[in-house]
């Protein structure tokens, strides 16, 4: 009897347990998406879902994250607030040597986003590019690595060789059984390959299959992020659509009808 008892209390504590740390992560994510000061950037929740995408992914407030190529920093107002006091954020942007004039202001934007921002205050700021600056993070520190909308320009940079690279340095960086977590334009898999070299859409076998290339094991897919609205042929483009609507005036209700791109959303984890 004092076993089964025993036994009955444990099981009620590991519930519990599990329980809090679901609340904890569902508080953490839900205040920094409700945050006043996301105002200008909540629009696109109903395109990007990124309490679903994350909770999908198994993110968790205590766990080491790397976003790769974090732009203007749409996630980073999610991620840094809700892995901070617990967990650790690694923002991956553009080398500061490079060249390139968009990168150089992309890069130059952001590290002024989150200079003297409380939210920010423990931003891990790193750099990522193809080939050439790849140590995101300590090797076998991160519990995820996440990237969002990059993969195309991978493939139209320096096609195979260049994501190839980039998922070998997130698989470097990723602990034995991290996780992996891609989301990305999707091009329909009826269509030429060549389609993915000016289109900004890329097919899911082929992001499927650069990952295990790299030595990922693919663990899960989600129509989260799907839009069955979007064609993926657009006279620019993914950048027709919201928000770049590229064509500006011309047919813009139209594409803001589609809304934003038709996503993959997959998750991958490093075998243990």
């Amino acid at each position: 009897m004092k076993f089964a008892l025993k036994s009955i209390l444990v099981a009620s504590l590991t519930l519990a347990s599990a329980h809090a740390l679901s609340q904890d992560l569902n508080s953490a994510l839900t205040k920094a998406v409700s945050a006043a000061e996301r105002s200008d950037n909540s629009a696109r929740d109903e395109y990007r879902h990124p309490i679903e995408t994350l909770n999908f992914f198994g993110f968790e407030p205590s766990m080491t994250v790397v976003e790769i190529a974090p732009g203007g920093g749409w996630y980073t107002e999610i991620l840094a607030p809700a892995l901070k006091g617990k967990g650790t954020y690694y923002a991956a942007h553009f080398p500061a040597d490079s060249s390139v004039g968009y990168y150089q202001r992309s890069l130059a934007g952001f590290k002024k986003k989150i200079a003297g921002d409380a939210r920010f205050s423990e931003v891990k700021l790193t750099e990522f590019a193809p080939s050439t600056h790849l140590d995101i993070a300590p090797a076998g520190s991160a519990d995820m690595v996440l990237t969002f909308r990059n993969v195309h320009n991978w493939y139209m940079g320096k096609d195979k060789e260049g994501a190839l690279s980039a998922f070998k340095s997130f698989y470097k960086a990723l602990k034995p059984g991290g996780t992996l977590g891609v989301v990305e334009h999707r091009l329909p898999e009826q269509r030429s390959d060549e389609d993915q070299k000016s289109s900004g859409y890329v097919k899911q076998s082929y992001v499927i299959d650069i990952a295990k290339q790299a030595g990922f094991e693919l663990v899960a897919s989600s129509d989260i992020n799907a839009n069955s609205l979007d064609t993926a042929d657009h006279p620019k483009g993914v950048w027709t659509l919201p928000p770049s609507l590229r064509l500006g005036e011309k047919d813009a209700a139209k594409y803001k009808a589609i809304g934003e791109s038709d996503r993959m959303t997959l998750k991958f984890k490093k075998p243990l």
